[in-house]
C-alpha cells in the first residue's frame, strides 16, 4: 500500500468517529472519499445522500449512476477520480419522525473542514471539479453563484492549480425531458473540459528550482 494510500486510511479511521458537529448523531455512517489515491481530477460534492448513508460510499444511489454515466460519456471511471464531499455526515433534519435531506450549515461545512483538507491535500489533484454550489462556495470561492460562474477556471485555490464548478448529478435528475438532456450534456462538456485542463497541466514544464 502506497504511503498516500496508508494516510488516507488512517485520515478516513479518525474521520469515522468524528462528533465536531450534531451530524455525527443522526448519520448511520461516515461517507469518506473513495476511488484512486493517485488521482489527478479530484469530483467534489455537497454530502452524502440517504443512500450514500448506508452504503459509506459516495453517490452511491441513484444520483451516482447519473455521475457513473457523465463519466462513462469521457471514457471514465470513479475509480480513475477521487470522488467525495465536503460534508462527510448526512445532512438531514427530523419532520414528521422521517430523517429529510437539507443543506448542510456553515457551521457543519467548517467542522468537517479537516477532513476534506486533510484529503486533498493528500491526494493534491491538479484539477478539482466542483459539483453544485456548495462545493463551490467551500472550495472556490464564498459567493461563487453556480448560473454565472459554471463553466469558469479558477487558478487562485487552496488545493489545486485548476477549479471549475458544474451542476451536481443530483440537480440532473431534477430536470424533465429536454431540460433534463440538456443539462446531462453541460456535466458531460463540463467533465471533457476538466480532462482537458488536465492534458494541459500535465504538458506543462516542471518548475524547476536550483
Amino acid at each position: 500500500m502506497s504511503t498516500i494510500r496508508t494516510k488516507l486510511q488512517t485520515l478516513k479511521t479518525q474521520a469515522s468517529v468524528c462528533t465536531a458537529c450534531d451530524l455525527s448523531k443522526t448519520r448511520a455512517n461516515v461517507v469518506f472519499g473513495s476511488g484512486s489515491a493517485d488521482a489527478k481530477l479530484a469530483v467534489v460534492a455537497e454530502g452524502p445522500s440517504a443512500a450514500d448513508n448506508h452504503t459509506t460510499l459516495p453517490f452511491s444511489g441513484p444520483a451516482g449512476n447519473v455521475l457513473d454515466e457523465v463519466l462513462a460519456a469521457n471514457g471514465l471511471t470513479r475509480s480513475q477520480v477521487w470522488l467525495t464531499n465536503i460534508i462527510k455526515c448526512r445532512a438531514a433534519s427530523l419532520k414528521g419522525g422521517v430523517l429529510k435531506n437539507r443543506p448542510p450549515k456553515v457551521s457543519e461545512i467548517k467542522a468537517c473542514s479537516k477532513w476534506l483538507g486533510g484529503e486533498l491535500t493528500l491526494i493534491q489533484p491538479s484539477v478539482i471539479l466542483c459539483m453544485g454550489a456548495p462545493a463551490a462556495k467551500a472550495l472556490i470561492h464564498r459567493s461563487f453563484r453556480i448560473t454565472e460562474e459554471r463553466g469558469v477556471w479558477f487558478t487562485d485555490t487552496l488545493y489545486a492549480p485548476f477549479a471549475m464548478a458544474t451542476f451536481n448529478p443530483a440537480y440532473v435528475m431534477r430536470q424533465e425531458g429536454e431540460d433534463f438532456e440538456a443539462v446531462r450534456q453541460i456535466v458531460i462538456n463540463d467533465i471533457a473540459e476538466a480532462q482537458r485542463k488536465l492534458d494541459e497541466s500535465e504538458a506543462l514544464p516542471k518548475l524547476t528550482l536550483f
